[in-house]
C-alpha cells in the first residue's frame, strides 16, 4: 500500500502540496507505555510478539494471537467451541444481558470469553485455555467455567497438562451467583488434576482480576505472569479509599506480585514459550 496519494482534479493535473495526503493510518502505532510514548512501526510490533522494542512494553493479545504463539507451528485443535452463554436471571441494566452477549459475539466471532485449544508444545501434548478480554472484558461466567472444568477431565483422561492464560475482569456481574460459582468449580476440578500429579501452569497476563484471580488463577503448581500484569482482587481505587492509605507504588503489579512471594516468575512474552517447554519437560509426561 503507498503512503502517498496523489489527487488530482483532471488527468495529468496534479492537486497543489496542501491538498496532497498522506496515507498512514494503521500503519504505526504509539507505545501505551506513557514513560516510553515510542512510534512502532506496525509490522514490526507483530514480528516482536506485540512488545514494545523500546521499553519492552506488553500490548495486550488476543486468545487467538495467545495460542498460535504457544503451540508448536501455531496449530491446535479448537474443544468445546459450541459451547454458548444462557441468560438464567433475564438481567438488565443500561442494556439487556442477551444484548450484550451478541455484540460481544460479532465483535470478537467467539460465543463467550475463553478458547479452549488441544495441541501441542515441544511435541508433547497440552490443552491449553485463554482467555479473550475483549468479550465483556474476559468476564467469567457459566461458559467460562464450564469449559475450564470440561479442559480439566480432559487433561485427567489424557494424562496431559494443562495451561490457562488468565486475562480478565473478573466474575461476570451479569450472571449473579451462577458466575461466582464457577470459583469452586474449577477449583475443585483443579484440586482432582493435583491429586493425579498433573501439572497446572497459570499464566497471568493484563489484567487478572477479581474472582479469576480468586481462584484458579493463583492455584497453578506454576503461576507466572507477563511484566507488568494488574493482578490483584478489588482495584487499587477501592482499596486506597478502604484504609485511606496511599498505596506503593507498583502495586498490584506483576514485578510487586513476585517480590512480595505471590508469583514464581515474571516472563518476558518473547521467553515464555521457552519457559514452557522447559517446564513440560522437567514435570515430565507422567509426573
Amino acid at each position: 500500500m503507498p503512503w502517498f496519494k496523489r489527487q488530482t482534479d483532471k488527468i495529468g493535473e496534479i492537486a497543489p502540496p496542501e491538498e496532497r495526503t498522506v496515507k498512514t493510518e494503521g500503519i504505526f502505532v504509539k507505545c501505551e507505555n506513557e514513560e516510553c510514548g515510542a512510534t512502532i512501526y506496525r509490522k514490526d510490533l507483530k514480528t516482536n510478539l506485540n512488545v514494545c522494542p523500546s521499553c519492552g512494553h506488553h500490548f495486550r493479545i488476543s486468545a487467538r494471537e495467545r495460542l498460535h504463539m504457544l503451540f508448536d507451528d501455531g496449530k491446535y485443535e479448537e474443544r468445546d467451541a459450541e459451547v454458548a452463554p444462557a441468560d438464567p436471571l433475564k438481567f438488565v441494566d443500561k442494556a439487556p444481558y442477551s444484548e450484550r452477549l451478541r455484540k460481544s459475539q460479532r465483535q470478537t466471532g467467539l460465543l463467550d470469553a475463553l478458547i479452549t485449544g488441544e495441541g501441542k508444545i515441544a511435541e508433547r501434548p497440552v490443552v491449553i485455555c485463554a482467555m479473550e478480554f475483549n468479550f465483556m472484558g474476559g468476564s467469567m461466567g457459566s461458559v467460562v467455567g464450564e469449559k475450564i472444568a470440561r479442559a480439566i477431565e480432559y487433561c485427567l483422561e489424557q494424562r496431559w497438562p494443562l495451561i490457562v492464560v488468565s486475562c480478565s475482569g473478573g466474575a461476570r456481574m451479569q450472571e449473579g451467583a451462577f458466575s461466582l460459582m464457577q470459583m469452586a468449580k474449577i477449583s475443585a476440578a483443579l484440586a482432582r488434576l493435583d491429586d493425579a500429579r498433573l501439572p497446572y501452569i497459570s499464566l497471568l497476563t493484563d489484567p487478572t482480576t477479581g474472582g479469576v484471580t480468586a481462584s484458579y488463577a493463583m492455584l497453578g503448581d506454576f503461576n507466572l505472569a507477563e511484566p507488568g500484569a494488574l493482578i490483584g482482587f478489588a482495584g487499587p481505587r477501592v482499596i486506597e479509599q478502604t484504609i485511606r492509605q496511599k498505596l506503593p507504588k507498583g502495586f498490584q503489579r506483576s514485578e510487586f506480585l513476585l517480590e512480595h512471594g505471590m508469583l514464581d516468575a515474571v516472563v518476558d512474552r518473547r521467553e515464555l514459550r521457552d519457559l514452557l517447554i522447559n517446564i513440560l519437560t522437567f514435570t515430565g509426561p507422567d509426573q
